[in-house]
């Protein structure tokens, strides 16, 4: 008789066991917070125009793949960079100029890009009269606040107006001395004809009756890796599944923001833009979607990397181009 009890509580125990090992396999596909792997991303910029990153935040697709992103906004790329090299951040998200500029100032242990998000400039023209059929040549003889010199957008601005015929160091004022995170304010407070904004920044200026959106630089610059992430290179050889597992993650917010409607996606990101409505975020979402500003990948290719260089040398802030292999990430 003890010896069918104890048969019966070993087997019991066994039952137990295996109802718990089935549970925890069946119910635990997400990983416990426990067990997430922390990344530390500094933005360059807090926009809807990075729409699929806050989507892969919001959808919960890092943590399906063992990450936690741990977001802060540096407000430019030369600051992206710098925290990413004093070990302030794992990965930096901005211009992958930044990465040239680096790599120029001797560092060993250089930034590399592994992945793109955007394929277009997502700053808009915005001017303090509301010009039908703008052309670039509306902004000759007058003042733009276009942002740091050597940063993407004021790049991009030289890049289209060269490419206008117009000479942007003689025929229009750029004034690059104004904070990337002060420029609004400044166009409010009176300085400059024209401002370079991106959103939601734009469409509050025309909302509140400081300006008017009259053109995209994204329509006139072309396509180009215009925002992409990097790390230091040491990080990336070391955690080379933790970047392949980021980069998926970062596929499925892209592939969301292309499968779904603006209204779906602006739905999905409104958490992290508290202070927009949610009509607002449908808005600027179907913007950017209309200059084609998110590609259909992360791939990040040697002719956009080319234009790019292009667009630095234009600006005379690169003397010669820098080797595609050296500065992309490959596993």
């Amino acid at each position: 008789m003890k010896k069918t009890i104890v048969y019966i509580g070993v087997i019991l125990v066994i039952f137990l066991v295996a109802c718990a090992v089935l549970f925890n396999f069946k119910g635990n596909d997400k990983k416990d917070g426990d067990e997430l792997e922390t990344v530390r991303l500094a933005e360059v910029a807090h926009s809807i125009f990075y729409a699929p990153m806050y989507v892969a935040i919001e959808k919960g697709y890092f943590e399906d793949v063992g990450i936690d992103i741990e977001l802060s906004l540096a407000n430019g790329a030369d600051k992206v960079s710098a925290a990413v090299l004093a070990g302030d951040a794992d990965v930096g998200f901005a211009g992958s100029e930044a990465t040239i500029y680096v790599y120029n100032g001797g560092e060993k242990d250089y930034l590399k890009t592994f992945a793109r998000l955007t394929q277009k400039d997502g700053s808009f023209i915005v001017a303090r009269e509301d010009i039908k059929d703008f052309t670039l040549d509306d902004l000759v003889g007058k003042t733009i606040i276009g942002g740091r010199a050597g940063g993407m957008p004021e790049m991009t601005l030289e890049w289209a107006l060269t490419d206008a015929g117009i000479d942007p160091k003689k025929d229009v004022n750029i004034d690059t001395s104004v904070a990337f995170s002060a420029m609004s304010s400044a166009f409010i407070g009176g300085t400059g004809d024209f401002v370079a904004l991106f959103e939601p920044n734009a469409l509050q200026l025309e909302q509140e009756g400081y300006g008017y959106v009259v053109a995209s630089l994204g329509e006139l610059g072309g396509v180009v890796p215009y925002t992409a992430f990097f790390a230091r290179d040491s990080y990336l050889n070391e955690n080379e599944e933790l970047i392949e597992n980021f980069v998926k993650a970062i596929q499925k917010g892209i592939d969301f923001v292309h499968n779904s409607s603006d209204k779906e996606v602006a739905e999905a990101i409104i958490d992290q833009f508290p202070d927009t409505s949610l009509d607002d975020l449908t808005k600027i979402v179907e913007r950017y979607r209309s200059i084609d500003a998110w590609p259909d990948n992360t791939e990040f290719t040697e002719e956009e990397f080319d234009h790019l260089q292009d667009i630095m040398i234009n600006a005379k802030e690169l003397d010669s181009k820098v080797p595609f292999s050296d500065l992309m990430y490959e596993k």
